[in-house]
């Protein structure tokens, strides 16, 4: 007779995008909206606190890179949580940590250390959201979509929440505080009760695990009419478990180039995001605009980023050619920020800032994709943790480095220099990324599809 033996990556990749998978990639809009909400809020807490706190420029970067600090703990820390013990649990605890500490915010935020220290604590759960709703819609999308699915999943719901951010620092931040930011953050705990009832695990990690009767049930879920062959069929054990320390397999030959290519990439890229997402709304009130334009920059940068992944990632699930349109993406979008430099007319200003948006934010979504789509399932978590854990190293770096160049030149200039040379280096680096290692198909599992044995 013939036992049908089930390749859980080959089902996955095959499916076709159903109420399940919309479901999933609308549970993960709904947390990375808090993720990109709570990352980006404090650029339009500079403007009410740097007076009364008396705070230089170089002491404003800090209050935007002490949540990526945490941040940067809690994307490391994370993967290896996730890989070991499971997607679900790390991911609601992550949520958990970031509704807590957002509300504790608002109530007792009341000068630069308490700011820092309590945003350095919702930075550990928010290093859990993104990078972990990244590898969990990347191990559950067809392969076919996986970019553009990924992208209205976790990609549309982290700019909106930038740009909402954008909108209450522009309209509710003037007659109820900045601590409004943080009161309006805190609905995630609305999130929370709905996320212990719905979020599945992720059927590959449940394969590493030998969770047999879980991932029927979850494939009945995504191919419902192959409900009866999922019932009685052996499911194929993950062969590619690794032993001892999951960040050094990362390092290991046929990852390394990838890893350290991505890795530069990474720090190069949220560098220039956080660098000049953090300043910008200060910098255009200093460039001549009015208040209200000067605060939706920051909105504007956040709704071109989703279109410019969206651009992206259907290229790169159309034609291929990852790293050189990712490239092409963080080179346009250096150029649009260099530009910056020479001219400054609200027309200019607002083209360049869109453009920096859709290429040098766009790209960094498609990067998180590229970074999942490089990876076996065992160090998956772990590797996306790492690339976002390394580039929240640039993150911290960049609203302070630009602060300190705007203190000592007492110029925004030298900012928009630093930040443009830095996205023209990205846009060369992932061109070393190993091909093979991205664009093979590696979950792929050299079983057949159906073995015969005895009756």
């Amino acid at each position: 007779m013939v036992a049908h033996v089930i390749d859980v990556h080959e089902e996955l990749e095959d499916a076709k995008v159903s109420a399940f998978h919309w479901r999933l990639g609308a549970i993960m809009g709904l947390l990375t909206l808090f993720d990109g909400y709570d990352t980006f809020n404090p650029a339009y807490v500079i403007h009410y606190v740097a007076g009364p706190w008396g705070l230089k420029a170089g002491q404003s970067g800090l209050l935007i890179s002490s949540g990526l600090v945490g941040f940067l703990l809690g994307a490391a820390v994370h993967g290896v949580a996730a890989d070991r013990f499971g997607r679900r649990g790390t991911l609601l605890a992550g949520l958990w940590i970031t509704s807590v500490f957002t509300l504790l915010t608002a109530l007792f935020a009341n000068s630069f250390l308490t700011f820092c220290v309590l945003r350095l604590l919702t930075g550990m759960g928010l290093g859990v959201l993104l990078p972990l709703a990244t590898t969990y819609i990347n191990e559950l999308a067809p392969r076919r979509v996986a970019n553009t699915f990924a992208l209205w999943g976790v990609a549309l719901g982290w700019a909106a929440g930038g740009t909402l951010a954008g909108v209450v620092g522009v309209f509710a931040t003037p007659s109820l505080g900045w601590q409004s930011l943080y009161w309006i953050g805190s609905l995630s705990f609305v999130l929370l009760p709905f996320m212990h009832l719905t979020l599945p695990e992720s059927p590959k990690f449940l394969v590493l695990k030998g969770r047999v009767a879980e991932i029927r049930q979850m494939l009945a879920k995504l191919r419902p009419e192959r409900a009866h062959l999922y019932a009685s069929a052996t499911i194929f054990p993950g062969h590619n478990k690794t032993s001892g320390n999951l960040i050094l397999e990362l390092l290991q030959p046929r990852y390394r180039r990838t890893t350290i290519a991505i890795w530069v990439t990474a720090f190069l890229s949220l560098f220039c995001i956080f660098g000049l997402s953090g300043w910008i709304p200060t910098v255009m009130i200093q460039r001549g605009e009015t208040f209200a334009t000067s605060f939706g920059f920051g909105a504007l940068m956040q709704i071109m980023s989703f279109i410019g992944g969206l651009v992206l990632g259907h290229l790169v699930d159309r034609f291929g050619h990852s790293r050189g349109l990712l490239g092409l993406w963080w080179g346009l979008g250096g150029c649009a920020v260099l530009t910056l430099v020479f001219l400054n007319d609200h027309v200019v200003n607002v083209t360049c800032v869109a453009a920096a948006g859709f290429f040098i934010i766009g790209a960094q979504f498609v990067l998180n994709n590229f970074t999942a789509a490089a990876y076996e399932t065992n160090v998956r978590a772990t590797a996306v943790g790492m690339e976002l854990g390394v580039g929240r190293v640039g993150a911290i770096l960049g609203p302070f480095v630009a602060g300190a160049l705007q203190q000592t030149y007492q110029s925004f200039l030298p900012m928009f220099i630093s930040i443009g040379c830095a996205a023209l280096a990205a846009g060369g680096i992932i061109l070393f990324a190993n091909r093979s290692s991205v664009n093979a198909s590696i979950e792929r599992l050299a079983s057949p599809k159906a073995v015969s044995t005895a009756a």
